[in-house]
Protein backbone atom coordinates (compact mmCIF):
# COMPACT_ATOMS: atom_id res chain seq x y z
CA UNK A 1 0.00 0.00 0.00
CA UNK A 2 1.45 3.55 -0.82
CA UNK A 3 1.57 5.83 1.73
CA UNK A 4 0.73 9.54 2.45
CA UNK A 5 3.94 12.01 1.62
CA UNK A 6 5.97 13.09 4.11
CA UNK A 7 5.94 16.81 5.52
CA UNK A 8 8.97 18.49 6.83
CA UNK A 9 9.43 18.79 10.05
CA UNK A 10 7.89 21.61 12.03
CA UNK A 11 9.86 24.48 12.72
CA UNK A 12 11.73 25.19 16.54
CA UNK A 13 8.58 27.49 17.41
CA UNK A 14 6.55 24.72 16.95
CA UNK A 15 3.63 27.35 14.45
CA UNK A 16 4.24 25.35 11.37
CA UNK A 17 1.54 25.96 8.94
CA UNK A 18 -0.70 27.95 11.67
CA UNK A 19 -2.20 24.86 13.71
CA UNK A 20 -2.85 24.18 17.10
CA UNK A 21 -0.96 21.70 18.60
CA UNK A 22 -2.79 18.38 18.11
CA UNK A 23 0.21 16.28 19.00
CA UNK A 24 -1.35 15.67 22.86
CA UNK A 25 -4.92 14.95 20.98
CA UNK A 26 -3.75 12.31 18.58
CA UNK A 27 -1.95 10.11 20.89
CA UNK A 28 -5.19 10.54 23.83
CA UNK A 29 -7.09 9.29 20.59
CA UNK A 30 -4.82 6.46 19.42
CA UNK A 31 -5.23 5.27 22.85
CA UNK A 32 -8.99 5.77 23.44
CA UNK A 33 -9.26 3.56 20.25
CA UNK A 34 -7.20 0.88 21.55
CA UNK A 35 -4.83 0.94 18.45
CA UNK A 36 -1.18 0.28 18.17
CA UNK A 37 1.40 2.37 16.48
CA UNK A 38 1.87 0.23 13.69
CA UNK A 39 -2.20 -0.28 13.46
CA UNK A 40 -3.31 3.31 13.41
CA UNK A 41 -0.31 3.97 10.52
CA UNK A 42 -1.36 1.22 8.88
CA UNK A 43 -5.13 2.60 8.58
CA UNK A 44 -3.98 6.02 7.81
CA UNK A 45 -1.44 5.17 5.46
CA UNK A 46 1.04 6.52 6.99
CA UNK A 47 4.82 5.01 8.39
CA UNK A 48 4.87 4.52 12.07
CA UNK A 49 7.95 6.46 12.36
CA UNK A 50 5.61 9.61 10.50
CA UNK A 51 3.16 8.79 13.12
CA UNK A 52 4.97 9.00 16.40
CA UNK A 53 6.02 12.23 15.02
CA UNK A 54 2.99 13.61 14.59
CA UNK A 55 1.96 12.79 17.90
CA UNK A 56 5.18 14.04 19.31
CA UNK A 57 5.00 17.45 17.37
CA UNK A 58 7.77 16.88 15.60
CA UNK A 59 5.92 17.44 12.17
CA UNK A 60 2.68 18.98 11.72
CA UNK A 61 -0.52 16.96 9.72
CA UNK A 62 -1.78 18.27 6.43
CA UNK A 63 -5.28 18.93 6.03
CA UNK A 64 -5.77 15.43 3.96
CA UNK A 65 -3.52 13.58 7.24
CA UNK A 66 -6.17 15.38 9.54
CA UNK A 67 -8.77 14.32 7.60
CA UNK A 68 -7.72 9.95 7.47
CA UNK A 69 -6.60 10.43 11.34
CA UNK A 70 -10.16 12.13 12.02
CA UNK A 71 -11.84 8.70 10.32
CA UNK A 72 -9.66 6.58 11.83
CA UNK A 73 -10.38 7.60 14.96
CA UNK A 74 -14.34 8.39 14.29
CA UNK A 75 -14.01 11.99 15.49
CA UNK A 76 -13.83 15.45 13.25
CA UNK A 77 -11.02 17.44 12.20
CA UNK A 78 -12.45 20.12 14.14
CA UNK A 79 -12.37 18.14 17.40
CA UNK A 80 -8.81 17.33 16.66
CA UNK A 81 -8.27 21.11 16.51
CA UNK A 82 -10.45 21.38 19.54
CA UNK A 83 -12.93 23.34 17.75
CA UNK A 84 -15.64 22.13 20.11
CA UNK A 85 -18.10 24.45 21.52
CA UNK A 86 -19.42 24.62 24.87
CA UNK A 87 -22.46 24.05 23.39
CA UNK A 88 -23.94 22.49 20.20
CA UNK A 89 -24.90 25.40 18.09
CA UNK A 90 -26.54 24.85 14.83
CA UNK A 91 -25.77 28.22 13.32
CA UNK A 92 -21.79 28.94 12.86
CA UNK A 93 -21.52 33.23 11.88
CA UNK A 94 -19.43 34.34 9.50
CA UNK A 95 -17.71 36.34 12.29
CA UNK A 96 -16.66 32.62 14.00
CA UNK A 97 -15.03 31.20 10.91
CA UNK A 98 -11.30 31.11 11.81
CA UNK A 99 -8.71 30.29 9.12
CA UNK A 100 -6.69 27.31 8.99
CA UNK A 101 -3.78 26.14 6.94
CA UNK A 102 -2.79 23.05 6.71
CA UNK A 103 -0.64 21.37 3.66
CA UNK A 104 -0.78 24.49 1.72
CA UNK A 105 -4.51 25.03 1.62
CA UNK A 106 -6.63 27.19 3.92
CA UNK A 107 -9.66 26.26 5.33
CA UNK A 108 -12.79 27.67 7.75
CA UNK A 109 -15.21 25.26 9.19
CA UNK A 110 -18.71 25.85 7.81
CA UNK A 111 -20.93 23.44 10.21
CA UNK A 112 -20.83 21.91 13.89
CA UNK A 113 -18.76 20.11 15.51
CA UNK A 114 -19.07 16.11 16.49
CA UNK A 115 -21.24 15.67 13.62
CA UNK A 116 -21.19 12.41 11.29
CA UNK A 117 -20.42 15.18 7.92
CA UNK A 118 -18.20 17.68 8.38
CA UNK A 119 -18.79 21.02 6.18
CA UNK A 120 -15.75 23.38 5.41
CA UNK A 121 -14.93 26.26 2.95
CA UNK A 122 -11.95 25.74 1.32
CA UNK A 123 -9.06 27.71 -0.71
CA UNK A 124 -6.85 25.34 -3.10
CA UNK A 125 -4.20 27.69 -4.08
CA UNK A 126 -2.46 27.17 -7.60
CA UNK A 127 1.17 25.64 -6.48
CA UNK A 128 2.22 24.71 -3.51
CA UNK A 129 -0.84 22.49 -2.12
CA UNK A 130 -1.14 18.75 -2.20
CA UNK A 131 -2.13 18.12 -6.38
CA UNK A 132 -0.72 15.25 -6.81
CA UNK A 133 -2.14 13.52 -3.28
CA UNK A 134 -4.27 10.61 -4.74
CA UNK A 135 -7.33 9.88 -2.32
CA UNK A 136 -9.13 6.66 -1.32
CA UNK A 137 -11.86 6.33 1.91
CA UNK A 138 -14.62 5.57 3.25
CA UNK A 139 -17.83 7.69 2.69
CA UNK A 140 -18.91 10.42 0.19
CA UNK A 141 -18.00 13.66 -1.11
CA UNK A 142 -20.25 16.82 -2.07
CA UNK A 143 -18.23 19.98 -3.12
CA UNK A 144 -19.58 23.41 -4.52
CA UNK A 145 -17.28 25.69 -6.92
CA UNK A 146 -17.61 29.24 -5.39
CA UNK A 147 -14.78 31.30 -7.26
CA UNK A 148 -11.83 30.17 -10.12
CA UNK A 149 -11.54 26.65 -11.72
CA UNK A 150 -11.21 22.92 -10.35
CA UNK A 151 -9.63 19.77 -11.93
CA UNK A 152 -11.38 16.93 -10.56
CA UNK A 153 -9.65 13.82 -11.13
CA UNK A 154 -12.36 10.50 -10.66
CA UNK A 155 -10.59 7.35 -11.06
CA UNK A 156 -9.27 7.81 -14.64
CA UNK A 157 -11.40 10.59 -15.70
CA UNK A 158 -10.57 14.44 -15.40
CA UNK A 159 -13.20 17.17 -15.04
CA UNK A 160 -12.81 21.28 -14.86
CA UNK A 161 -15.49 23.00 -12.87
CA UNK A 162 -16.16 26.32 -12.91
CA UNK A 163 -18.36 28.70 -11.03
CA UNK A 164 -21.72 27.47 -9.75
CA UNK A 165 -20.39 23.75 -10.34
CA UNK A 166 -20.97 20.92 -7.99
CA UNK A 167 -19.74 17.31 -7.91
CA UNK A 168 -20.87 14.59 -5.56
CA UNK A 169 -18.90 11.30 -5.35
CA UNK A 170 -17.98 7.98 -3.30
CA UNK A 171 -15.21 8.31 -1.26
CA UNK A 172 -13.48 4.99 -2.49
CA UNK A 173 -13.07 6.20 -6.46
CA UNK A 174 -9.73 7.26 -6.22
CA UNK A 175 -9.86 11.03 -6.51
CA UNK A 176 -7.69 14.19 -6.56
CA UNK A 177 -8.10 17.99 -6.05
CA UNK A 178 -6.24 20.53 -7.55
CA UNK A 179 -6.54 23.99 -8.94
CA UNK A 180 -7.48 24.93 -12.29
CA UNK A 181 -6.77 28.58 -11.85
CA UNK A 182 -4.09 31.14 -11.50
CA UNK A 183 -5.71 32.71 -8.37
CA UNK A 184 -6.78 28.84 -6.87
CA UNK A 185 -10.14 27.86 -6.56
CA UNK A 186 -12.69 28.50 -3.35
CA UNK A 187 -15.00 25.63 -2.86
CA UNK A 188 -17.65 24.10 -0.49
CA UNK A 189 -16.66 21.18 1.00
CA UNK A 190 -18.69 18.82 3.10
CA UNK A 191 -17.32 14.39 3.31
CA UNK A 192 -19.15 12.05 5.33
CA UNK A 193 -17.42 10.13 8.79
CA UNK A 194 -19.97 7.40 7.35
CA UNK A 195 -19.48 4.09 5.43
CA UNK A 196 -20.32 4.44 1.60
CA UNK A 197 -24.25 2.20 0.20
CA UNK A 198 -25.73 2.89 3.48
CA UNK A 199 -24.07 0.14 5.06
CA UNK A 200 -24.70 0.63 8.33
CA UNK A 201 -25.28 3.83 11.07
CA UNK A 202 -23.23 5.22 13.07
CA UNK A 203 -19.67 6.62 12.34
CA UNK A 204 -17.68 4.35 10.34
CA UNK A 205 -13.80 3.44 11.31
CA UNK A 206 -12.33 2.32 8.21
CA UNK A 207 -10.22 -0.57 7.55
CA UNK A 208 -6.77 -0.49 6.15
CA UNK A 209 -7.61 1.11 2.51
CA UNK A 210 -7.31 -1.64 0.24
CA UNK A 211 -5.63 0.35 -2.04
CA UNK A 212 -3.51 3.66 -2.88
CA UNK A 213 -4.43 6.33 0.08
CA UNK A 214 -6.65 9.35 1.38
Amino acid sequence: MSQLPDQPDAPPDGHADQLPDVAPRLRALRKRSALTLEAAAARVGLSPAHLSRLETGRRTPSLPMLLALARTYGTTVSDLLGEVPAERDPIVRADRMEPQEAGGWTYWRAGGSGRAMQALRLHVPAVGGQDELVRVHAGEEWLYVTKGRLRLTLGETVHLLGPGDSAHFDSLTPHRIAAASHGGVDLLFMHTLMQSGGGGGGVFPPPPPPKGKL
